[in-house]
């Protein structure tokens, strides 16, 4: 028990999560019927980042007698207990005339512990450090009722309980707002790259400049496949050194390939590189290679564009990242599976490219980087401060049930 490892406060005591519950009951077994209006059926597919849309669940047939033993009253926590949710919880407040789905475990607590205070601890990573200890199974690991009785947590009197789980509620309620906030400064930090390439691409200007088809402005080069086997290591670049803000060599691995391959696919500076295969959402996605790391080679899960006659490598960078962000080649990329799509040389080389003077290309392409480059470091630094906040509960947590709120 946890009473082995940490003194409490005074006044404090460590229990058994069954010492403070009246009952720890396993759900109701039916079919979901949407025609059903009540009682509802909560499930755990129904219970989504800690918020349940009553509106949308659906109902389910019982008889009187079943409802009793199953309804749903404020106060009550629910566990998932199998899957990959396993072990999240969700306090029950003011609900409609509901009960609650097999995969679930409800809790009804006792009259001397707050459910607040108590799904508090259930967010701690004291509780998840149980649950990972004594969850199981392997690729759908799960928790019984006995399983859940044995929790150990830390109980103070309960005028602390009711004041530990005020600071909680009003703390994290501010946390979730921070959150949101972030988030919603994240994404518009993310929308602004495609916004910046529409502005110059979908513009006025843009429909006047010359076009021609890709193979007769660039050339398509060599890519091999990359293996464990093979006579030679390599570094080789992969689809995920292609991203929105440019290339990032975190992506590339170390491969082997045949010798003779080598000197036909490794990389030199202003190549660009189109992911050739990938997820809807990922391929077409492009990056221009820095010169960075020496001798890296390209995977065939790559197309690589050598520009040539009248346009920079940096321009035609710009206008196929403007055709990945804007959803061009997740409309237009083949294959049989939904999960991967993938675009053909042929595809590429007869795309239809935008040639303006080149002066104006390059005055293009050095104020496009400017502004991406300065995106990106938004992005970065919403980032860095969602991962902030998203660390606040945790650390909040841990006071809270150490006695030190």
């Amino acid at each position: 028990m946890e009473e082995d490892k940490r003194p409490l406060p005074e006044g404090w005591r460590w229990v058994r999560l069954g010492d403070v519950c009246d009952r720890i009951d396993y759900g109701f077994t039916a079919s979901a019927d949407f025609s059903i209006g009540e009682p509802r059926f909560l499930r755990i597919t129904d219970i989504q980042k800690g918020f349940v849309n009553w509106k949308t669940v659906p109902g389910c047939k019982i008889t009187t007698e079943e409802e009793a033993a199953n309804i749903l009253g404020d106060g009550d926590i629910v566990f998932a207990r199998t899957g990959a949710t396993t072990g999240k919880s969700f306090l029950i407040q003011r609900p409609p005339r509901a009960v609650f789905a097999s995969y679930l475990i409800r809790l009804r607590l006792k009259s001397d512990v707050i459910p607040s205070f108590i799904y508090g601890f259930f967010q701690s990573e004291d509780y998840w450090n149980q649950i990972r200890a004594n969850a199981r199974g392997g690729a759908q690991p799960n928790v019984n009722a006995t399983l859940l009785s044995e929790i150990a947590l830390p109980l103070p009197p309960l005028e602390e309980q009711k004041r530990i789980a005020a600071i909680l509620n009003e703390q994290i309620a501010a946390v979730e707002r921070a959150r949101a906030a972030a988030e919603t400064q994240l994404e518009a930090a993310k929308a602004l790259p495609a916004a910046y390439l529409r502005a110059v691409f979908s513009s006025p200007e843009a429909q006047k400049w010359t076009r021609k088809r890709l193979d007769d402005v660039s050339k398509l080069l060599p890519s091999k496949s990359i293996a464990t086997d093979g006579d030679a290591e390599v570094q080789a670049i992969t689809t995920a050194c292609l991203s929105e803000g440019g290339f990032l060599a975190d992506g590339i691995k170390t491969a082997r390939m045949s010798s003779k391959g080598v000197a036909e696919c490794t990389l030199v500076r202003g190549e660009i590189l189109v992911a050739r295969s990938n997820t809807p959402e990922l391929v077409g996605r492009v990056a221009m290679f820095p010169g960075e790391p020496k001798g890296a080679v390209a995977s065939d899960l790559t197309i690589r564009i050598w520009p040539m006659n009248d346009i920079t490598a940096e321009f035609l960078t710009a206008y196929l990242s403007f055709l990945y962000q804007t959803g061009y080649w997740k409309e237009r990329a083949g294959g049989a599976s939904g999960s991967m799509k993938k675009i053909t040389r042929e595809q590429i080389q007869a795309q239809q490219i935008p040639v303006p003077d080149v002066n104006d290309q390059q005055r293009i392409a050095t104020t496009l980087n400017e502004h991406i480059a300065s995106a990106e470091l938004a992005r970065k630094a919403t980032e860095e401060e969602l991962d902030a906040i998203n660390k606040l509960p945790a650390a909040l947590l841990r006071r809270a049930f150490a006695g030190d709120l």
